[in-house]
Parts: C-alpha cells; sequence; structure tokens
C-alpha cells in the first residue's frame, strides 16, 4: 500500500480589521497577530529524501502574505470587495498558493489553509477533488 506526506509550515502576520455585515463587536476597527499554516501533501519523495524543504514551503507563504503585515486588512485586495473574515483570508492565501505550485514538484498538492486570529479558534479552507 502507498503511503502519503503531508508537511506544514507556519507564518504570522499582524493587522487589524472590521468585519462588514457583522453585529457585534468586531465590527469595529481591531487587530490580531493571524497565524497562517498551509500543508502540501503527496506520494514521492525527491532526491534529497525530502516532500518539500519546510524552508521554500514557509518562503512561499510569507510571499503571500506578506502584503497584509501592519495594515487594515480592509484597505488591501481582495478585503476592499471581501469581508476579511478568517475564512475569507485562508481561501485567498490558499488561491494564492495554489497559483505558485509550479515552483513545487510534480506530485506535490496543496492539501489545506488555516488561518488563526486567536490561540483557540481556527479556520480550515481545502478544496476537494
Amino acid at each position: 500500500m502507498a503511503g502519503n506526506y503531508e508537511i506544514s509550515a507556519s507564518a504570522h502576520f499582524d493587522a487589524a480589521h472590521l468585519l462588514r455585515d457583522y453585529d457585534g463587536p468586531c465590527a469595529r476597527m481591531h487587530g490580531h497577530s493571524f497565524r497562517v499554516e498551509a500543508a502540501l501533501a503527496g506520494s514521492s519523495l525527491g532526491p534529497t529524501q525530502l516532500l518539500v524543504d519546510f524552508h521554500d514551503l514557509r518562503r512561499l507563504l510569507e510571499e503571500v502574505i506578506e502584503p497584509f503585515d501592519h495594515r487594515c486588512l480592509n484597505e488591501v485586495e481582495p478585503f476592499t470587495r471581501l469581508s476579511p473574515t478568517s475564512e475569507n483570508i485562508a481561501r485567498h492565501v490558499y488561491e494564492s498558493l495554489a497559483a505558485r505550485l509550479a515552483e513545487l514538484p510534480p506530485g506535490v498538492r496543496l492539501a489545506w489553509v488555516s488561518v488563526s486570529e486567536s490561540p483557540d479558534t481556527r479556520v480550515v479552507y481545502r478544496e476537494e477533488g
């Protein structure tokens, strides 16, 4: 039976946001230290016996989230149109990383992205299929 590997790396950014169409305190401007984690999956190891180097995954993740750091997310695309919820942030990061998969070895796929805005909450976004 063939096995699968999954690796993940995380990065963080500090940002402010307010949630649109939300009835509660999060409708007011507030800030978080967001933690973003991404996982890659595949069944074959490369010549170095790694699926992907953790440093390469972290570099890609940091490049995607860099425009958000120390910003008001409501003023940064795509959140000028979308409410900057953790769910929407996770989907945006997933789609941005997926667009960069050409930089990864063949057979490696993006499994999921998670976003945490506090130590005890987390959203996971994945695409099925």
